[in-house]
């Protein structure tokens, strides 16, 4: 069991990923030709063996792959919509959330936009055989670190089937097979769009197998996606809490964690009044659905009085309803403001919709102190003018990302220049943080002598 907080099977920092398998087996079986393996199983073996095909392709065979795919996307946008379509009438009969029902919408504009992701991809260098750093040591031995696919790669998500695309482009550049494991609610959009990627891909030269949609609607299938260690070489879940819990906990397969998204917003004593109102609103009401919108906002005693009202009326004109502690609930009266009594579940809630926690401290040091207790370290921001207040606060928090005098919501790959991302992990090895091309790479040294021997 993976415990919580801990990927890649607790594997030292450093040590680069590689596949564990049974004993006595250095690789992978070949596929038997009969049906003794399950579907997950088969295509398991399918995604080896792609994976082994695109490992060492140049990067103008990739990147003519995921050009194919951003043109066969808007060519076939009408198939795409149609089948995403189904999809939310089911959410919809479900009494689905609407913050969950806008992750699962596809337009034509979003599908043109995931299009224009995937050729931001293939504009973006190549991270294969990149050299991490090199020398020659004293004996003569040239040694050197290259960067080199993890091989196959699982994705385990819910309803988000943009994913589906930003994951398969990813792993694609970084010479990796995926195998794709979307949620039940989005079956149709993402077997839609795994067919448009996996015919794109074929005609463009590549091994289909190496975008796959793994066979089944059931937990069962995902529950096989987990114990296959020794044909999937990682596990990426994104999603709520619970999902990630489950992988990080009952996976066998070396999981990166991607986490959820309890953000703050901590207003300094010292600070820009304007500026705050627009980060707050903009962290909590530009877009709430999303893992990066702010969750929490904290308040220094000492500008409370002068930042609360505005700040509530703020909150109130975008939509926002407040959970207060007793001494926000004391500046709300005057204000139009939806407000209710912040609960302990409030401070530990990603609500993912028109509500944030609010709470006013002390000082910097005890919004720290909430921070590191109710935080899921994914972003934290500060509004102040104090450099030192910046300082302390940047050094002090402990998340992936720490945002001063700037939204929670530039957390993200594309902002960040990494082009999609895979995820956002909240773990320490590995990868850290938004996950770009990099992060779905690892290492292996290569050793070049002379007739050297020790």
């Amino acid at each position: 069991m993976v415990p919580p907080g801990v990927s890649l099977c607790g594997m030292p920092a450093g040590r680069p990923l590689r596949a564990h398998y049974p004993a006595g087996m250095t690789t992978p079986s070949p596929l038997p030709q009969n049906d003794t393996l399950s579907p997950v199983a088969q295509a398991a073996h399918r995604a080896r063996a792609a994976a082994a095909e695109i490992a060492p392709l140049p990067r103008a065979a990739k990147d003519g792959a995921l050009l194919a795919v951003a043109d066969a996307l808007e060519a076939r946008t009408d198939v795409v919509v149609t089948a995403n379509a189904e999809d939310i009438a089911r959410a919809r009969e479900a009494g689905t959330s609407e913050s969950i029902i806008d992750r699962l919408t596809l337009t034509p504009e979003r599908v043109r936009a995931i299009a224009a992701d995937v050729r931001d991809v293939a504009a973006l260098p190549d991270p294969v055989g990149e050299v991490v750093r090199g020398s020659t040591l004293p004996n003569g031995i040239d040694l050197r670190q290259v960067r080199v696919p993890l091989g196959v790669v699982g994705i385990i998500y819910e309803a988000r089937p943009n994913v589906t695309v930003d994951a398969a482009a990813l792993c694609l550049k970084s010479g990796n097979a995926v195998l794709l494991r979307g949620s039940s609610s989005a079956y149709s959009s993402n077997a839609a769009l795994v067919d448009v990627l996996r015919d794109a891909v074929e005609a463009a030269g590549l091994p289909a197998d190496a975008v796959q949609l793994v066979p089944g609607e059931s937990r069962d299938s995902v529950k096989e996606l987990m114990r296959a260690r020794g044909l999937v070489d990682v596990l990426i879940p994104r999603g709520g809490a619970g999902l990630i819990r489950t992988v990080v906990e009952e996976s066998t397969v070396p999981v990166i964690e991607t986490g959820t998204g309890n953000c703050h917003v901590y207003v300094d004593a010292q600070t820009d009044l304007d500026m705050a109102v627009d980060i707050l609103i903009n962290s909590k009401a530009q877009r709430p659905s999303v893992c990066n919108a702010a969750e929490t906002l904290l308040v220094h005693q000492d500008i409370a009085g002068a930042f609360l009202p505005r700040a509530l009326e703020a909150l109130a004109e975008a939509g926002v309803t407040v959970h207060a502690d007793e001494r926000v609930l004391e500046h709300a009266a005057t204000t139009k403001a939806t407000v209710v009594a912040a609960t302990a579940e409030d401070w530990e809630t990603e609500y993912l919709s028109y509500d944030i926690a609010a709470a006013v401290v002390d000082s910097l040091d005890a919004a720290v102190t909430h921070i590191r207790r109710w935080s899921s370290g994914h972003t934290e921001a500060i509004v102040t003018t104090s450099q030192a207040a910046a300082r302390r606060f940047t050094q002090l928090v402990d998340s992936t990302t720490v945002a001063v005098n700037a939204s929670t919501r530039f957390t993200d790959g594309g902002q960040f220049g990494f082009g999609a991302e895979i995820g956002i992990s909240t773990q320490k090895l590995h990868a850290r943080g938004p996950m770009g091309l990099p992060e779905l790479t690892s290492t292996k040294y290569i050793v070049t002598g002379d007739g050297h021997i020790r």
